[in-house]
């Protein structure tokens, strides 16, 4: 062993390294990206949950007890009905998580001992049926002092039920089977094209394409196509398995499923050929992907409660097309509900995957340099 040659090697790799700003990002960015997101992003305590209030009394009891539970913080007010079917529309749709049902006899339910307030939950979350739970602990009588009612302030104690929809059993796969779609689908698309172009450097394939008369529109389009075939086959494989293994429902329409499956593939396939154009190798290809992919998974809501998020966090993923997959997904396989009730989402994931795909098309050149 020649310490000096050692030593030469060791000070190659290192200029070598200082070289390659994309992995010198990579080793300061990974670490201080999970640093942020596991200690100020994730949060399991769920607060401020969408919910729609219907309330049939409208008397002051009836009102302080709305207050009280809005006061818990686990409830944030996006709405207001005037019957249950409404807030039962509304949770089919995504827009709200949580709805506080107030029935019209309230105060004689109040003195009578019997249950005052219904909690309609959307079930295809499970962190938000534990969440809800807590709604039960709210004082009732001593909300409005009532000579007629017993004198307790003492918790609900199942004066206030929760009714959980969509998933009654609480069974973890219901919520986990279509959310991996999603995660499935985000990193095998972007990485397939990550290193789509890149390869075509490596294997010399580029000054093939360079005497072409290819233009820059065709060759991406052309690159993403076959890879929309391969996304609807692995769609296709969990859908099969998750029914058959673990009986998740599909009470949506199977074409919005595989509908709402294409536009994320179209979106991660355009954002894999804009990482292409920008990395030098298929390393740095993967070394972007995975920048991609870990935000993605963390901040979509698949792992960790979206609504437990800080709100600039929750912006953040906004950006993030998985995190509009899964509200269609969820919303398609588990309430029901249709492509068209979600527009927003949808017009999410179209305008993300135009812009991504403009953005390739802009930076690719067919040349070597």
């Amino acid at each position: 062993m020649n310490w000096r040659r050692l030593w030469a090697i060791v000070v190659k790799e290192l200029r070598q390294l200082r070289r390659d700003r994309i992995t010198l990002t990579m080793i300061v960015g990974i670490p201080v990206i999970q640093l942020v997101l596991f200690g100020y992003a994730i949060n399991t305590n769920l607060r401020g949950l969408d919910a729609g209030i219907v309330d049939q009394a409208n008397t002051a009891g009836s009102r302080a007890l709305v207050l009280d539970m809005l006061a818990t913080g686990v409830v944030a007010p996006v709405a207001r009905a005037e019957t249950p079917q409404e807030l039962m529309a509304m949770i089919r749709q995504g827009r709200i998580s949580i709805g506080i049902v107030v029935p019209p006899d309230f105060e004689r339910r109040r003195i009578d001992g019997r249950a005052v307030a219904q909690i309609l939950v959307d079930g295809s979350d499970t962190a938000v049926q534990a969440a809800a739970a807590q709604l039960m602990q709210v004082p009732i009588d001593s909300a409005v002092p009532d000579t007629r009612a017993p004198p307790t302030s003492t918790p609900a104690e199942g004066r206030i039920s929760v009714v959980g929809f969509y998933n009654p059993q609480r069974r973890s796969a219901v919520n986990i089977v279509p959310g991996l779609i999603g995660v499935i689908l985000t990193m095998t698309m972007v990485l397939f094209t990550a290193i789509a172009v890149v390869r075509e450097r490596e294997r010399g394939n580029m000054e093939l394409l360079i005497a072409t008369p290819l233009t820059s529109a065709e060759l991406m389009v052309g690159k993403v196509l076959p890879y929309v075939a391969i996304g609807l086959v692995q769609t296709s494989v969990i859908l099969a398995l998750g029914t058959w293994l673990f009986e998740v429902p599909i009470r949506g329409s199977v074409l919005d499923v595989y509908l709402a499956a294409g536009l994320l593939i179209l979106a991660n396939l355009a954002l894999g050929l804009l990482i292409s154009t920008r990395a030098q190798s298929q390393f740095q290809a993967m070394q972007m992907t995975f920048f991609v992919f870990l935000p993605s998974i963390l901040l979509s809501g698949f792992m960790f409660p979206f609504a437990g998020m800080p709100k600039l966090v929750q912006w953040l993923a906004e950006v993030l097309p998985l995190t509009h997959f899964l509200r269609l997904i969820r919303g398609v396989m588990l309430r029901g509900a249709g492509l068209s009730e979600m527009w927003i989402d949808v017009l999410a994931l179209a305008v993300f995957t135009g812009v991504m795909m403009a953005l390739a098309i802009a930076r690719f050149r067919k040349r070597l340099d």
